[in-house]
């Protein structure tokens, strides 16, 4: 995705939109979600997310709703893009160190 741009499904479908997503639906929900699931991860959660991001931009994009492949894939994926979407988390975080040739 490029600066400027707005998501597309095709942007969801690949890891970087999908995470992306994932990690702006987490944070602004999340705190929401606590006062009435206060026990549910927050992992956990990045993977529900990650699940039914990933499914919508499948299912937009034309894929066969009653084809049992799409679920599981999308399922196993969903572990990946949730783990992507952590580590922007960290990164907002703790961002990298600047380098010394990059100091003003």
């Amino acid at each position: 995705m490029q600066e400027g741009q707005f998501f597309t499904w095709e942007a969801l479908s690949a890891m970087g939109g999908a995470s992306l997503l994932t990690f702006f639906i987490v944070q602004y929900s999340k705190g929401l979600l606590d006062r009435v699931v206060s026990n549910l991860p927050t992992d956990i959660y990045a993977v529900l997310v990650a699940y039914m991001v990933l499914l919508a931009a499948q299912l937009a994009t034309g894929a066969e709703a009653l084809d049992w492949r799409l679920y599981v894939l999308t399922f196993a994926n969903s572990f990946l893009v949730a783990a992507a979407a952590g580590q922007i988390q960290t990164k907002s975080q703790h961002p990298p160190a600047m380098q010394k040739e990059e100091r003003p």
